[in-house]
């Protein structure tokens, strides 16, 4: 009786299995297509391609007739009864229409917003990165409404992020979907990934799935560098700009075989020229020469993929007075690799080699496919070595971390998934500081977890929910709990909520040596707490069906934090020091954001948006607005491409709210308590050519610059000195022009 109940259980999921139609849908030339609508023909019954083109739908009792659809390619009906059900559908879309005199063709867009991901995600492709010089990760969101970049002093280069109205650190930075630019490298590290190297970021705000780690409290920011099995054989960029920058780029790509590929990316660059825009002696920015190597290799064989990658970096930076004693010396050395295995079970992979190449990318869009389960193994390392000089101070940094993670995908029939797994992370810190004294920093910290997430599908209803539990062998056991549901109120209308737990150790002095290039006495308090934070989110995004098969994208996102605890640095107690404590009292950051996007006429694309910011910190036991963050930001870019592609014409102004200054000295102020509003506008003209393109551009065109950024600036080792004040540019107009070539894939 019993193995009968298992034979009868056995054929029911078989047939519920295999009563369903997979497969994925491209384009012309073999790139996936997210988002592509499918129906029965004269059913109400469907579904949309996931981020990797996948699709499955259950088998209608009425017709054998599949309709694909998408905005900006040919309509396809597919009788699925002259396929093989049980091998997946490679369906393909034409990207234009061939009428007899004229052809018409459809502008993918740069950004992506991710109608699938049950959280709120955008994509950044090449054709967004483009749009700008987009030198490195740090100078890639002048488009983007959602992440601000600004200089966190006026003396070292280093730039900060913030989402959602806070900082880098409380936005979980990733390559390749793996923990990286954190600890030593958040202050430079952005600077360390050139432009062309990058395939892809994925932007996604909120706590984001429990599979990467712990960290995320703002959101995540992922980068994918190109991969070698899809990439052009040999790509080259030069750059140069009025400042004295020159950059040389170039990667190559080559499939050994149908099983194995490598592709190597290099980069150079150094500035050959001393800025001082205000003449006051001090160099605006560092010079920065920076050498930069990476190799990678895919292999797949059936059900097997293994990815490894390995980089070096070394990087100098030089800056301080143009003609006198104080400078400023940072010297970088970086080494690190990550290896990928991916496994999956229950039959022959059912995925193009296009999109095999990553199994633990896009958090909640991966493995969906028609295999029921997979387990993948990644392990990461790294080895980074900072010794600086800020005048008379010294600081030396070691960091060394090992980072594993094992996860494994299951899919429990059609509307239900779940991933657990266990990963461990370590770091070691070897800090130095010397002043006028050498006082040692030194820590090692693991940290082991383990997390379940569990997803199910109900009609228009997708709800995940996720918990990990970690130890910290310095702050003991913590949980994070996670949750996010998506409603399709419509086909074109999408809701979300979520809520979720994040925590972050503070490390202060790796985290903000650019520090040091001031006057500020830096005191530590001892005994920090682990930061502790609850994230909240509510986004809606409506696409509006317009004129001439076009649709008007509307966004609307409001996130919160709430702070248990928070490493506060104290500015305004004392205005020659900072302070860094454990919060007492409140803290929370309220972030509103609204967006639209519209092909206005054939090949002119505008967005526009408006975030408005509250990020409030107890500060000397008042709860008071945090200073250096604007409080609104306004955006609006225009990007025109002729037919054929032939020129491309990109416009960005921003408009950046005023906010507060940390309080100057009562009885001898040396600065304002506020600063003030100000626009910026960048412009780019590109020319393309069968192979290769000129880019021109200007950046800061209106010249606008603050004025002075460093405090007493003329006694760089007295009392006051501080370069911290930065709130606005501090170099003028720039003018660029840039070169492309591409041999393409065989």
């Amino acid at each position: 009786m019993k193995k009968q109940i298992i034979f009868l259980f056995f054929m029911a999921f078989s047939a519920t299995l295999f009563s369903q139609v997979h497969g994925y849908v491209k384009d012309n030339s073999g790139q996936i297509i997210p988002g592509v609508h499918i129906r029965w023909l004269g059913t109400d019954a469907g579904t949309v391609t996931d981020l990797e083109g996948h699709f499955h739908i259950p088998l209608s009792q009425v017709t054998n007739m599949l309709i694909f659809s998408s905005v900006g390619y040919v309509a396809d009906t597919v009788d699925i009864s002259k396929h093989n059900l049980n091998e997946h559908l490679d369906i393909v879309l034409d990207d234009y229409i061939e009428l007899t005199e004229l052809t018409v063709t459809q502008r993918r867009h740069g950004k992506i917003v991710n109608r699938l991901s049950i959280n709120s995600m955008e994509t950044l492709n090449a054709n967004e990165l483009r749009k700008a010089s987009c030198c490195n990760l740090s100078e890639s969101f002048e488009t983007n409404p959602s992440v601000d970049v600004s200089y966190s002093d006026a003396a070292t280069g280093a730039k900060q992020i913030k989402l959602l109205g806070l900082s880098t650190g409380y936005v979980q930075m990733l390559t390749e979907n793996i923990p990286n630019i954190r600890g030593l490298s958040s202050a430079y590290g952005m600077s360390c990934i050139p432009g062309p190297w990058m395939e892809s970021i994925q932007i996604s705000k909120g706590t984001a799935s429990v599979k990467t780690s712990y960290e995320a409290i703002a959101g995540q920011i992922n980068v994918e560098y190109k991969k070698p099995e899809l990439s052009d054989r040999v790509s080259l960029n030069l750059f140069t700009n009025s400042q004295g920058r020159l950059e040389s780029n170039a990667d190559a790509a080559i499939m050994l075989n149908d099983s194995l590929a490598t592709g190597v990316m290099l980069h150079a660059s150094d500035e050959f020229r001393d800025l001082d825009h205000n003449q006051d002696g001090y160099m605006d920015l560092p010079r920065i020469r920076q050498y930069n190597v990476a190799n990678r290799w895919y292999y797949k064989n059936r059900n097997y993929t293994l990815q490894a990658f390995v980089r070096g970096l070394s990087e100098y930076r030089k800056g301080g007075q143009t003609k006198g004693d104080y400078h400023v010396g940072i010297d970088t050395e970086r080494y690190e690799f990550f290896v990928k295995n991916g496994f999956m079970f229950g039959g022959e992979l059912e995925c193009d080699d296009d999109h095999a190449h990553d199994h633990s990318s896009h958090a909640e869009e991966e493995h969906h496919h028609h295999n029921q389960s997979s387990l993948n193994f990644i392990l990461s390392g790294s080895l980074h070595n900072q010794d600086a000089k800020y005048g008379n101070k010294r600081y030396d940094g070691n960091q060394n971390n090992i980072y594993a993670n094992l996860i494994y995908d299951t899919e429990l029939g059609e509307a239900h998934r779940l991933s657990v797994g266990a990963n461990f992370n370590m770091d070691m810190y070897d800090e130095i500081l010397e002043t006028a004294s050498i006082t040692p920093y030194k820590r090692t910290e693991y940290v082991p977890g383990t997390f379940a997430e569990y997803t199910v599908n109900y009609k228009d209803l997708t709800a995940m929910a996720g918990v990990r539990a970690d130890y910290n062998s310095v702050f003991g056991m913590f949980v994070s709990p996670r949750f996010h549901v998506r409603y399709n109120v419509a086909d074109l209308v999408h809701l979300r909520v979520a809520a979720g737990k994040g925590y972050r150790t503070p490390n202060v002095l790796a985290e903000n040596n650019f520090l040091l290039a001031s006057n500020r006495k830096i005191n530590i308090a001892d005994n920090l707490k682990q930061e502790e934070a609850w994230n909240y989110g509510a986004t809606a995004h409506i696409f509006i069906p317009i004129w001439n098969g076009r649709e008007l994208g509307l966004m609307l996102e409001w996130f919160y934090t709430h702070f248990s605890n928070q490493t506060v640095a104290d500015m305004d107690t004392d205005p020659h020091a900072v302070f860094f404590d454990n919060l007492k009292g409140k803290s929370y950051s309220s972030s509103f954001q609204i967006e639209t996007d519209l092909e206005i006429v054939k090949g002119l694309i505008a967005t526009l948006a408006h975030r408005t910011n509250d990020v409030k910190t107890t500060i000397g036991g008042e709860l008071r607005e945090k200073p250096l963050t604007n409080r609104s930001k306004s955006l609006i870019t225009l990007s025109y491409q002729t037919p054929q592609n032939k020129w491309q014409f990109d416009y960005t102004t921003q408009f950046n709210g005023g906010g507060r200054l940390p309080d100057p000295d009562a009885v001898n102020p040396l600065w304002e308590r506020e600063f003030k509003p100000f626009m910026i506008m960048n412009a780019q003209v590109t020319k393309n050519f069968k192979t290769w393109s000129v880019y021109a551009g200007a950046e800061n065109i209106t010249d606008f610059v603050q004025q002075q950024p460093i405090i007493d600036v003329q006694n760089p080792f007295g009392d006051n000195f501080d370069a911290s004040m930065v709130w606005g540019p501090m170099h003028g107009r720039t003018f660029y022009v840039g070169l492309r070539w591409v041999l393409g894939k065989k």
